[in-house]
C-alpha cells in the first residue's frame, strides 16, 4: 500500500488546529469562568503574567496535540490502486477500510488548493455511484465560494501532482474498460 505525499501532514495539521483549538477554547472557558469561579477571573487580570502564561500553555497544548494528530493520521492513511479497484485504509483509533470497485466509480476529480500548490501535491476525489457523502471521518471540506461539501468516498487528500494525473488516467481507463465489458 502507498502512503500520501508529505504535504498531507499539513492538511491533517490544519484540520487538527480547527478541531482541537475549538475544544481547548471551550475547556479554557469552562476552567476559568465556571470551575475556578469569578473571583479567579478578577484576580487573573490583576496579574496579567499568569493570564499570558495560561494562554501560551494552551497554545502549546493545541500545537502539540495537532502535531501528534497530524503524524498519526499521516502514518495511518494508506491507499492502493489495484486492477480490481481502489483500497483505502485510514483512522487512528477507529480504522476504516474502503474498497471501491471500478464499476461504482463515476468520476475522478483532481483539486489543487493554495496549500497543495505550495507543497506540490493534489487532492484526488473519486466519486462513486450511490455515494452517501459520509465517506470520510474527516468531516466537511470547503469547496468553491466557501460552500460546505461532504467528501467523496474515495478521498485521497495529498497525492504527488504527477501521481494524481496517473491515478486519474488509470482509473478512467478502467472505468471505460469495465463499462465496455459489461455492455453499457
Amino acid at each position: 500500500m502507498s502512503q500520501l505525499h508529505q504535504g498531507a501532514k499539513w492538511v491533517f495539521r490544519l484540520n487538527a488546529y480547527s478541531r482541537f483549538g475549538f475544544i481547548f477554547l471551550i475547556l479554557f472557558y469552562v476552567l476559568i469562568f465556571r470551575i475556578v469561579g469569578r473571583n479567579f477571573y478578577s484576580s487573573i487580570f490583576q496579574n496579567s503574567l499568569e493570564l499570558v502564561i495560561l494562554i501560551i500553555g494552551l497554545l502549546c497544548l493545541i500545537i502539540l496535540t495537532a502535531e501528534i494528530y497530524a503524524r498519526m493520521s499521516y502514518n495511518r492513511f494508506l491507499y492502493e490502486i489495484t486492477n480490481d479497484g481502489i483500497k483505502i485504509e485510514q483512522g487512528i483509533i477507529w480504522k476504516k477500510y474502503s474498497s471501491i470497485p471500478y464499476e461504482r466509480v463515476q468520476n475522478v476529480d483532481i483539486q489543487r488548493g493554495i496549500i497543495a500548490r505550495m507543497f506540490g501535491f493534489s487532492t484526488v476525489q473519486i466519486e462513486t455511484a450511490g455515494q452517501s457523502g459520509a465517506g470520510s471521518h474527516y468531516g466537511f471540506r470547503f469547496g468553491r465560494r466557501g460552500n460546505r461539501q461532504q467528501k467523496s468516498e474515495g478521498y485521497l487528500p495529498a497525492i504527488e501532482m504527477g501521481g494524481a494525473e496517473q491515478i486519474r488516467t488509470f482509473v478512467m481507463k478502467k472505468i471505460k474498460q469495465t463499462h465496455k465489458d459489461s455492455g453499457m
